[in-house]
């Protein structure tokens, strides 16, 4: 299934994107696209039982802001260096172990809203990565297997950074990470069931046009189930937490000088297989 949520921002409410392509309303039938939705089977086979009735009410897309497609987000944790393609352009030696930091939640938003060029920046960067959205508790898991059995779907991220305030203010990363608008995510989840190898996914990603990323997540240094299992050693991942996953190769830090950083009035698009597009316009802070 696709599952999105589509209203003005705080007022979105549930919908799914049907096998034809249809925008349909799933309001009457759950009250959102949430951690706790995702973990009750009965209610997500509710949910596909009404898929299949096809009646349930159109939608129509036109002027209709799609939200983020999971609501009350309580953690993004994010994998940083995950792709072989993406150390070796940065110069950094593959990690022994997932390079991990946070994403406030309140960073996320919808898939075409306005990203904001913090005030004072002068390198923001795109990163298009593949977002993973718990679906089980997940603590202490024992194998790459059982972190795939955690995901209930997947998602296009959007990891916007300051390099600036990430690499060169001091401290964590997280200055450079958790700017207000940093993680677009969606335009859906797409349910795990209709992804069956994670690890067999493109992601691309556009500037103003141009093409800047065109990776694959089998160039990544851990894989997806792997990445689950290990987060949950440190910390009780809950249904709805979002896992970003890394990014390929093509990030403005990793180019040649001078170094195309993002400014107001750029265009960015991005992609993985199966999982929709975005589309975000540039404006300062």
């Amino acid at each position: 299934m696709k599952l999105l949520r589509v209203g003005t921002a705080g007022q979105e409410r549930p919908a799914l994107l049907d096998a034809g392509g249809v925008l349909r309303d799933l309001s009457g039938v759950v009250p959102d696209v949430d951690g706790a939705l995702l973990a009750d089977e009965g209610a997500l086979g509710r949910v596909r039982d009404a898929a299949r009735s096809g009646e349930l009410p159109v939608l129509d897309p036109a002027g209709l802001r799609i939200g983020p497609p999971v609501a009350r987000i309580g953690k993004v944790v994010c994998i940083g260096l995950n792709y072989h393609d993406h150390a070796r352009e940065t110069g950094a030696r593959p990690p022994a172990e997932p390079v991990v930091f946070f994403k406030a939640a309140d960073t996320v938003v919808g898939p075409n809203d306005t990203v904001l060029v913090p005030r004072g920046s002068v390198r923001t960067d795109w990163e298009v990565e593949l977002a993973v959205v718990v679906g089980r508790t997940a603590r202490y898991l024992e194998s790459a297997e059982d972190g795939l059995a955690h995901v209930a779907g997947y998602a296009v991220a959007h990891d916007v950074s300051e390099r600036e305030f990430q690499m060169d203010r001091g401290g964590t990363w997280d200055k450079g990470k958790n700017c207000e608008t940093f993680n677009p995510l969606g335009p859906w989840l797409v349910t795990a069931d209709e992804v069956p190898d994670p690890q067999a996914l493109g992601l691309r990603l556009w500037v103003n046009g141009e093409l800047k990323q065109d990776g694959t997540t089998a160039e990544q240094i851990f894989p997806v189930g792997e990445v689950v299992r290990y987060v949950s050693q440190f910390m009780v991942l809950y249904p709805g937490d979002v896992i970003n996953t890394g990014t390929p190769a093509g990030v403005a830090f990793g180019q040649p000088e001078p170094k195309p950083y993002l400014r107001a009035g750029d265009v960015v698009e991005l992609e993985i297989d199966g999982l929709g597009r975005q589309r975000q316009e540039l404006k300062d802070a």
